[in-house]
């Protein structure tokens, strides 16, 4: 049995089948997600003191770490980003 390997195009939702600009928006949460879970780890934070820092609830924090980035909308995640001191950029690639 032979499987075929394909390259990836460099974004796992487009490889998924999503629309570019879906793929482009999914990407961009998937990344400050990730963020978001790397600044809780680094810093040792309980979910009630990341809630905290976050200003939201526990259960928020416990969504964000089990990455149910249905939850979250680009919006909320900037903000998320912003109050835990993390730079938000966006790069445009022509």
């Amino acid at each position: 049995m032979s499987e075929t390997i394909v390259e990836s195009s460099g974004n796992v939702f487009i490889d998924l089948g999503y629309s570019p600009d879906e793929a482009a928006i999914l990407q961009m949460r998937a990344d400050l997600m990730a963020g978001l879970r790397k600044f809780i780890k680094a810093k040792k934070l309980t979910q009630a003191k990341a809630a905290e820092i976050l200003g939201v609830t526990q259960s928020r924090v416990s969504d964000l770490n089990t990455g149910k980035w249905e939850r979250f909308s680009l919006e909320m995640l900037i903000i998320l980003a912003t109050k835990a001191g993390m730079r938000v950029t966006l790069k445009a690639a022509a």
